[in-house]
C-alpha cells in the first residue's frame, strides 16, 4: 500500500501525554490514511489506549499537533471527535444494553419531531436499512433490546452507528477481548465491510494474531513510543511478534 504523496486522513505529530511524572506518550507520530485499516499493537501500558482517548477527545495531549485532512484541529471533547468523523468503539461500552437497537444507533443524535418528540418510526426504519446494508444477520427488528444480542452483534450495532453517521474513521479499542472465536470473526467481517465502503479503522490489540487478517499496516508502540511500522505484505506475524517480545 503506497501512501507516498497522499495527505493523511488523521495525523498525530510529536504527541506527548503526561500524567504527573509519568509520560504515557513520548514524541509519538501516528497516521491514518483514507480506506486503510491500521493495527495498533503493543503490550499493556504501551500507550495504545491513551492514543485512542486523545483521538476520541477524552484526553488532551500535553504537547504536539493533531491534523485532520491536513488542517490542525483541537479535540477537546467526544463531540469534537465525532464532529470530525471519528467514532470510537470499546470492548464493553459501545452500546447501552437497556436501550433498543435503534436508540443505540442514534444515541446522542436522535431524530425529533416538533423539537421535543423522538421520531421513533424514522429511526427504526433507518436502523433496519443500515443493518441490512452491512449484512448483520439474526436481527429481525431494530426494536429489540441490545441486551438480547450476542457480543458480536452488539459490536456490529456500534459499527452500524458509525456507518449511519458517515464516520471517516473507526477506533476499535480491544473490541473482541471478551468475545468468542465465532463472534470475533463476526466483528472482523464488519471491519472489512466498512473499509470497502470507505471507512478507515484503527484496531487496537496487544496480540498481533488477533489483528493480522484484517489490517493493512501495523504500528507498534512500546513505553509510549512508536517503535515500528510495517505494511502487512512486507512482513510476517513472526517478525512483528519478535519486535513485540524484545525489550
Amino acid at each position: 500500500m503506497n501512501m507516498k504523496g497522499k495527505i493523511p486522513l488523521i495525523e498525530m505529530k510529536g504527541i506527548y501525554k503526561s500524567f504527573g511524572y509519568v509520560e504515557a506518550l513520548k514524541n509519538l507520530n501516528f497516521t491514518i490514511y483514507k480506506n486503510e485499516s491500521v493495527g495498533l499493537v503493543g503490550d499493556n501500558g504501551a500507550g495504545k489506549s491513551t492514543l485512542i482517548k486523545i483521538l476520541s477527545g477524552l484526553f488532551s495531549p500535553t504537547k504536539g499537533k493533531i491534523l485532520i485532512e491536513g488542517k490542525e484541529v483541537k479535540l477537546n471533547s467526544y463531540s469534537d471527535s465525532t464532529n470530525y468523523g471519528i467514532e470510537t468503539i470499546y470492548q464493553d461500552s459501545a452500546v447501552v444494553n437497556e436501550m433498543d437497537i435503534a436508540r443505540n444507533i442514534f444515541l446522542g443524535r436522535e431524530l425529533v419531531l416538533a423539537l421535543v418528540f423522538l421520531n421513533l418510526k424514522k429511526m427504526d426504519k433507518l436502523s433496519m436499512e443500515i443493518l441490512n446494508s452491512i449484512g448483520i444477520k439474526g436481527i429481525g427488528s431494530s426494536k429489540r433490546l441490545v441486551d438480547e444480542l450476542s457480543g458480536g452483534q452488539k459490536q456490529a450495532v456500534a459499527i452500524a452507528r458509525a456507518v449511519q453517521f458517515k464516520s471517516k474513521v473507526l477506533l476499535l479499542d480491544e473490541p473482541t477481548t471478551s468475545l468468542s472465536v465465532k463472534e470475533t470473526r463476526f466483528v472482523h467481517d464488519f471491519i472489512v465491510k466498512v473499509k470497502n465502503i470507505g471507512i478507515s479503522s484503527v484496531y487496537v490489540s496487544h496480540t498481533i494474531s488477533n489483528v493480522y487478517d484484517v489490517v493493512d499496516r501495523f504500528v507498534i508502540l512500546r513505553h509510549g513510543e512508536n517503535v515500528g511500522e510495517f505494511i502487512k505484505e512486507e512482513t510476517s506475524v513472526e517478525e512483528i511478534s519478535e519486535i513485540l517480545c524484545s525489550h
